[in-house]
């Protein structure tokens, strides 16, 4: 038994009549009573009797009609909503972002899909990237921003910035006025972190590690808002992406480029290689790509 079978049972149930629905569905009849009759012989039973030029339905026709017309309408549906899906009217995707990257980078482009495909809607989880990419890998999440580098063999990704950390001191600090500062120079300070869920937190420390000191946290946030604030109460100094320190207040806070190292951020959106995209979260990969990779 098939999709086919049951349609065409229902169609000439519906009209009376072997050749209308045949008419109907654009076949033969000879095609629709073949396909009916193999249907019986399945069954073991006649779905059919004639009585003078129409025909009617058997007590096993009767009973087949009440359960294949909610098997064809499942069906019908069932086709009419992978449409929409192929089609993108309809879709939702779960993406990932850490705080700081989803206000700088993320509403123009999530407006721009939502005008393009106003019926897939966007669920934001606001995480740091140890958990973002945690949640694409185990299936919380379709597709993540988190900071590079990622494991390869487990996500496809692309990068869609790459910049370079700085120092915010307040405007009064030992260092608001050199050109530049190495690392090393921040050894006695007092650091204000991203939390431990954020990538920043462990690559910070472990920098300060190779050049020799194991920094002095005081503070640790979610929010950049927050960290670059309490640098310029005169809490602590702290180090971020070029994009957020453009942000940055400077009547109180003094950002100096970093050297020695230079200590990069790269973000990148990933998903899961091994696990199935819907069409909509595919559709937003292809147009998230044109948008930071072409430009």
């Amino acid at each position: 038994m098939d999709i086919r079978q049951l349609q065409y049972f229902v169609q000439i149930a519906r009209l009376n009549s072997f050749s209308q629905a045949a008419k109907s569905l654009y076949i033969s009849q000879p095609t629709i009573s073949k396909m009916i009759r193999n249907l019986e012989i399945e069954l073991g039973a006649d779905l059919f009797y004639r009585e003078g030029k129409s025909i009617r339905l058997t007590d096993a026709g009767e009973i087949l009609l009440t359960k294949a017309q909610n098997i064809v309408d499942s069906f019908t549906s069932l086709s009419s909503e992978l449409d929409s899906l192929r089609e993108l009217k309809q879709g939702h995707i779960q993406m990932g972002l850490p705080p700081m990257v989803g206000a700088s980078f993320f509403p123009a482009v999530i407006g721009e899909f939502h005008h393009r495909y106003p019926g897939v809607t966007i669920r934001l989880h606001e995480d740091g990237a140890k958990k973002v990419e945690n949640d694409v890998e185990t299936g919380l999440l379709d597709i993540g921003v988190i900071v590079l580098p990622v494991d390869q063999g487990k996500f496809e990704f692309f990068s869609i910035l790459e910049e370079k950390l700085e120092l915010l001191v307040p405007a009064g600090h030992r260092l608001a006025g050199q050109e530049c500062v190495k690392l090393a120079e921040l050894a006695a300070e007092e650091f204000i972190l991203f939390r431990e869920d954020f990538m920043l937190h462990d690559r910070i420390i472990t920098e300060c590690v190779k050049v020799g000191f194991q920094p002095k946290v005081v503070y640790e946030s979610s929010q950049w808002d927050l960290i670059s604030g309490m640098v310029g109460a005169g809490l602590g100094i702290a180090l971020l992406p070029e994009t957020i320190c453009r942000d940055i207040d400077r009547s109180r806070i003094a950002v100096i480029p970093l050297t020695a190292p230079v200590i990069p951020w790269q973000l990148g959106i990933i998903w899961r290689r091994d696990r199935y995209l819907s069409f909509a979260a595919r559709e937003w990969i292809s147009f998230a790509k044109g948008i930071f990779v072409g430009r």
